[in-house]
């Protein structure tokens, strides 16, 4: 499996390679990107990004041009020209602290990287890696700016959601996969006699990742109440995902977003909650005879699961701390049978970048849920209001417990970009409120299109143009 950041630079396509199909939807969803209103804007990207295989690239010059980065860069081009010509916000909310934690942090993985390897094919490789992530991050910061835009996302990823479902589930019993016309893999992996599917993804554990993350996000348009339909048909398509790609990893990420969901009524008390897991955990790591992290290797829940490979990679990633604290090490292959194999994202963000760009990985986390948690506070008169935020606040729960099986190496990074976007606009008007004077409100709103109002007395939000 090739890792986030590969431990030797160059190879890959040595020509280009991009199916007629994927280049007409490729000019297609560019034109549309440019073209439409930015509020739907965001369709044509989302659908480019999720079916479209990441082995689509145009080579120019050397240089590795894949269809995602391609759109992207156009993306960023009626960013910049945005900013230019309109007096409206760039960002929901401004720069905020997501933002800047993820810009640092990214920013030290590529720095970290380069000063790894000190050459020319690093450096070309970081700076399309830095592409991808700032400008898809700051992409949809751009196009997510409020609640209507969350809705229309979320509404997408369902459609989303339902046809990678049908393809996943034709696989699954063909043992072939439509995606593989367009390269993707044509014939999915067999474990233990159990066919996992992967669609467009580069993996099967991006596959379920992708799918199961999304369960909280479907549950919340169903909350939300005008499109049940939708809402349905992508609760469907998360559970067919994360069935057919047959991994544990993607179970229980669609195990925690229910879980996030269903700790709701312990919503003012989840300081204690947390501080419960911390002291179980320190409890667990006294009685145990192996290490904490070990009961990992417990965990089996499709006949065929690699816990025990997981743990043994954070045993050793912490055991060889020494190694990569610093800007991360080109080869982990010396540390035991496979572990080139970083499938962890805390772990490959540690050992290919060092502690600084790990460190700032876990703020990242934490301030999301920081904004997810004040905001709440903010709106607890609004139960509505609360609701909306918590299935946020599950959705990234979900992430979380994905991170341990898997790294997000392929377009999958795009869904978690996604999500970090939702949590600054949904968080951005109530934190802003929060911080502001009564009187100084409308001002300090006037650079966004939308904002929230009270609930109206049928209990759905209503929205005011200021």
């Amino acid at each position: 499996m090739i890792p986030e950041h590969a431990k030797t630079f160059g190879g890959g396509a040595t020509e280009s390679a991009i199916h007629p199909i994927v280049l007409v939807a490729m000019i297609l969803a560019i034109i549309l990107l440019l073209v439409l209103p930015r509020k739907y804007a965001i369709v044509p990207l989302l659908f480019i990004a999720f079916l479209v295989p990441v082995g689509q690239v145009i080579i120019l010059g050397g240089v590795h041009l894949f269809v995602l980065r391609i759109v992207i860069l156009f993306g960023c081009m009626r960013l910049i020209f945005f900013k230019m010509t309109s007096q409206e916000s760039l960002l929901a909310g401004g720069f905020n602290s997501v933002d800047h934690v993820f810009l640092w942090c990214v920013l030290c993985q590529g720095i970290a990287s380069i000063l790894l390897f000190l050459n020319g094919v690093a450096l070309v490789n970081q700076l399309g890696f830095l592409l991808d992530f700032i400008g898809g991050y700051f992409l949809f910061r751009f196009l997510i700016h409020d609640q209507e835009d969350i809705f229309r996302a979320v509404k997408c990823l369902a459609v989303l959601a339902l046809i990678l479902a049908v393809c996943m589930v034709r696989e699954h019993f063909t043992m072939q996969n439509v995606f593989g016309y367009i390269g993707g893999a044509f014939v999915p992996e067999v474990r233990e006699g159990r066919v996992r599917s992967q669609g467009p993804f580069e993996h099967e554990l991006l596959a379920g990742a992708f799918g199961a993350t999304l369960f909280p996000l479907f549950c919340l348009l169903w909350k939300n109440g005008k499109a049940k339909v939708l809402a349905v048909v992508g609760l469907i398509g998360s559970a067919l995902i994360t069935w057919t790609s047959n991994s544990s990893t993607s179970l229980l990420t669609f195990a925690a977003g229910i879980l996030g969901i269903c700790f709701w009524p312990f919503r003012k008390s989840m300081r204690k909650v947390r501080w419960g897991i911390v002291i179980g955990l320190v409890a667990l790591q006294c009685v145990m005879k192996a290490p904490v992290w070990f009961l990992i290797s417990r965990i089996d829940l499709t006949g065929g699961s690699s816990g025990y490979h997981r743990a043994v990679l954070i045993d050793a990633f912490i055991s060889h701390f020494s190694e990569w604290w610093l800007i991360g090490v080109k080869d982990t292959s010396h540390w035991g049978w496979d572990l080139w194999d970083d499938q962890n994202q805390y772990v490959s963000v540690g050992e290919t970048d060092g502690i600084i760009a790990f460190i700032l990985f876990i703020a990242m986390i934490s301030r999301c849920f920081a904004r997810l948690g004040n905001a709440r506070k903010e709106v607890q008169d609004d139960s509505s209001q609360q609701w909306f935020l918590w299935f946020l606040g599950a959705a990234l729960f979900s992430h979380i417990v994905a991170f341990f099986g898997v790294n997000y190496f392929d377009q999958s990074r795009m869904a978690w970009f996604a999500l970090l976007a939702i949590i600054s606009a949904a968080t951005a008007p109530v934190l802003q409120r929060a911080s502001v004077p009564e009187t100084e409100v409308q001002p300090a709103f006037r650079s966004s299109r939308l904002a929230y109002a009270p609930p109206s007395p049928s209990g759905s939000v209503v929205r005011r143009k200021l």
